[in-house]
């Protein structure tokens, strides 16, 4: 499986904005120049080992959690990521949007069965 680099770059910016980081930050952070975080997020360059991880330790997450769309054996990224939407939902959000991934569940499996 290829790197996706347009998936980790979108990962990416996700995860700086909810750390409230601007890309000047996060390349400060991560000894990189600002242009090439914004090149990063717009996965319009490949990214070194040590880049990778270099942002991952900027943004405090594991390099699975930005990798994880290229991992077949991602899945302990996922369910954080899962764990993390749920954490500050209502009792009623958690409802819907557990119904909501059941249902998209099955639908999934039906298409992929056809």
């Amino acid at each position: 499986m290829d790197l996706d680099y347009s998936a980790i770059g979108i990962r990416i910016r996700r995860i700086r904005k909810e750390h409230g980081l601007t890309q000047q930050a996060l390349a400060e952070l991560s000894d990189q120049e600002p242009s090439n975080i914004s090149h990063i997020e717009r996965g319009a360059t490949k990214l070194s080992l040590q880049t990778i991880v270099n942002i991952a330790n900027a943004l405090g997450v594991t390099t699975d959690d930005l990798l994880c769309d290229s991992l077949i054996a991602a899945s302990s990224a996922f369910e954080r990521a899962a764990s993390d939407i749920l954490a500050d939902c209502t009792h009623r959000e958690m409802i819907i949007i557990t119904e909501t991934m059941r249902s998209l569940k099955q639908n999934l499996r039906k298409t992929e069965n056809k």
